[in-house]
């Protein structure tokens, strides 16, 4: 198969990349001391006036309408600059995509553009819970009807964005009664809607510029026209979606790989050891050669994965591969970055560390690599049968 990139995906890339190297990098570090919420805002808001908080969005709604393969290429070059402001411009692409593919048009019209234009700063992806994570089919929020209006109740772990997001796409049990994951709702809660709570904020392992919070409903009240799509089939929407988002933490786990390994290749090119640079010995130059073939082979499994959605063919089982050998291979790619770097990649002077800590969560969440292989297992199987 031949990934020969548009015009526009070429433009985007490259918009991408001197966005991530002129605004996004000199801030990463600062961000990872938890400093400089504003700076992570005003990028995001910047981001937004260049068209990439709603890639895959059609323009009548604000969007770019640059599909997939275009949404990959600025995660990816986000990434490599600033996972925090990565993982949240991707998480804010899903939501804008969940809102398109599955409300209605009011609902489209009133928060597409806000989300296209920086409006708001984020979307929220409200999934996941304490006793549902992997398994979001056993969540146990409830959203009962009461008259015009749905009543929400219960909490949400991990929710990405959730101190500065201005709408939260919320998934909520409905039919109590109907066999496991038949009876989940998925409903469109701005912020500020009383009775939504943002919580604690996680103290996390890496990135640290990303808000990840716990997010109650206490007797939220939202009209009946919150609800997305029909009651009762929330469980099918998530399940698609999460399909498109493994693309972009595919993405966003190659750009960290890129980053570590062009920071290792750059050390060992001015470390000397034994009269010479590192770079020279043999065993440094294989453990080089390795990742790169880690890098070249997410990058086409991205590729075909988004290539797949943009073509409207079934994509799940491409994303998935794409997720998971991605996210393997960065951590094996900031894990060579801080051996090549030696003692000194072990320090916080250098960024091979920092690259380790956000690389880690990237086998986590959208569905951690357990789940990503278990995915390829039934739809392979599936498709033999």
């Amino acid at each position: 198969m031949q990934f020969t990139l548009s015009d526009e995906e070429v433009m985007i890339r490259d918009a991408a990349r001197k966005l991530a190297a002129d605004r996004l990098a000199p801030f990463a570090e600062m961000l990872d001391r938890g400093e400089g919420r504003a700076d992570l805002l005003a990028n995001l808001k910047l981001l937004a006036e260049n068209g990439f908080m709603a890639l895959n969005v059609r323009a009548e709604h604000g969007g770019t309408e640059a599909g997939t393969m275009a949404f990959a290429l600025a995660i990816e070059e986000l990434g490599y600059a600033c996972a925090s402001t990565a993982v949240t411009v991707s998480v804010t692409n899903m939501v804008g995509e969940v809102i398109q593919a599955c409300g209605t048009e009011a609902q489209k019209r009133e928060h597409l553009p806000k989300l296209a234009d920086g409006t708001y700063p984020a979307g929220a992806f409200c999934l996941t819970e304490s006793g549902a994570g992997s398994d979001p089919a056993g969540m146990r929020a409830r959203a009962r009807r009461d008259g015009a209006d749905y009543v929400l109740d219960g909490s949400k772990i991990y929710i990405t964005s959730a101190e500065y997001a201005g709408v939260f796409v919320v998934w909520a049990v409905t039919d109590p009664d109907a066999p496991k994951g038949k009876g989940i709702s998925v409903f469109l809660v701005p912020a500020g809607t009383p009775g939504l709570i943002v919580g604690k904020a996680e103290h996390k392992m890496g990135q640290h510029g990303s808000a990840t919070n716990i997010v109650h409903f206490d007797q939220c009240r939202v009209p009946a026209s919150a609800l997305m799509g029909r009651e009762n089939d929330g469980f099918r929407i998530a399940v698609g979606e999460l399909a498109g988002g493994r693309i972009g933490v595919a993405a966003l786990s190659l750009g960290i790989a890129r980053a570590a390994m062009d920071a290792a290749k750059s050390y060992a090119r001015e470390r000397r050891q034994f009269g010479q640079a590192i770079v020279d010995f043999q065993g440094l130059q294989w453990m080089i050669a390795d990742r790169e073939v880690d890098i070249s082979a997410s990058r086409l499994l991205i590729m075909d994965a988004a290539a797949r959605k943009d073509r409207g063919e079934p994509f799940a089982k491409e994303a998935s591969m794409a997720k998971l050998f991605a996210s393997e291979a960065a951590h094996r790619c900031t894990d060579a970055a801080i051996q090549i770097h030696g003692g000194a990649g072990y320090c916080r002077d250098y960024p091979v560390e920092r690259l380790a800590r956000d690389a880690r969560i990237t086998r986590i969440y959208e569905g951690t690599s357990e789940i990503q292989r278990l995915v390829i297992a039934r739809e392979t199987l599936r498709q033999t049968a």
